[in-house]
């Protein structure tokens, strides 16, 4: 892994970024950060609003934006996602891997299809990303890869087994990315929040339930997305360059405990 002096700044000015989930969320607040920051930016998600978002970046913060609207589970939209980004702007400094769903319930309800599917998204899908996303950057001589994983992948949460075992996937992966991928000077690493209050954080987490929860977190309170992107940006920028392998907890202390 090469060595660059650290300038004093935190700075992805000129980076070409893929950020999937960019349509909302943690995602969006990815994209907010990171078009502040002067990357030029590859948008991904589902939702068509992601285009009118790529446009809004690109007039508020004059830098370029790229959306595609893809479903990121079949293994052919990572390959078709860097072929669009490198025919755009030629290089790829950065993957911020954030789509994932949260589908919940008690261990002894879950069905095979929810299993599935949240393996599927927030797993595989993450994977192929990466793989493809991967085999770019050791033919460009490095990158950042940089994923959202959670809370749920270190320690049982309530409700979430599915889930938990998705995001602790995840974190394997990521980690194996890191050991076999490292000398080709690209660094993988791993954001986990507690919950966070972005739309599907507050579905779930509401009432009593959420009450209780933050209980449980020494800081008081539950995340909002832009201290997710925050983490995300230190990660991708060259700050972090010493940084591989790791898994950054952002979840106010609670798993300390």
């Amino acid at each position: 892994m090469n060595y660059k002096p650290f300038d004093g700044t935190i700075s992805i000015k000129d980076k070409v970024a893929l950020i999937t989930g960019a349509a909302s969320g943690i995602g969006k607040a990815t994209a907010l950060a990171f078009a502040k920051g002067g990357a030029r930016l590859v948008l991904i998600d589902m939702d068509p609003a992601v285009e009118d978002y790529a446009k809004e970046l690109a007039d508020e913060y004059g830098v370029e934006t790229l959306p595609i609207v893809c479903d990121l589970t079949p293994v052919t939209a990572g390959p078709m996602i860097v072929e669009k980004a490198d025919a755009r702007f030629g290089r790829i400094d950065i993957l911020a891997s954030v789509a994932g769903i949260g589908l919940v319930d008690y261990a002894v309800n879950i069905t095979e299809e929810i299993w599935d599917k949240t393996m599927l998204i927030n797993s595989k899908a993450a994977f192929f990303l990466c793989q493809a996303v991967g085999k770019y950057m050791i033919k460009q001589g490095g990158g950042k890869i940089v994923a959202v994983a959670s809370q749920g992948g270190v320690i049982a949460t309530d409700r979430h087994v599915a889930y938990t075992a998705s995001k602790a996937a995840l974190i394997g992966t990521i980690k194996t990315l890191a050991l076999e991928w490292g000398k080709y000077n690209i660094n993988a690493n791993l954001v986990s929040p507690t919950v966070v209050l972005t739309e599907m954080g507050e579905r779930i987490w509401e009432g009593e339930m959420g009450v209780e929860m933050k209980k449980k977190i020494p800081s008081g309170r539950f995340c909002y997305p832009d201290e997710i992107a925050a983490a995300i940006l230190f990660l991708a920028s060259d700050a972090a360059n010493m940084i591989n392998g790791e898994n950054l907890l952002v979840d106010g202390g609670y798993t300390v405990q």
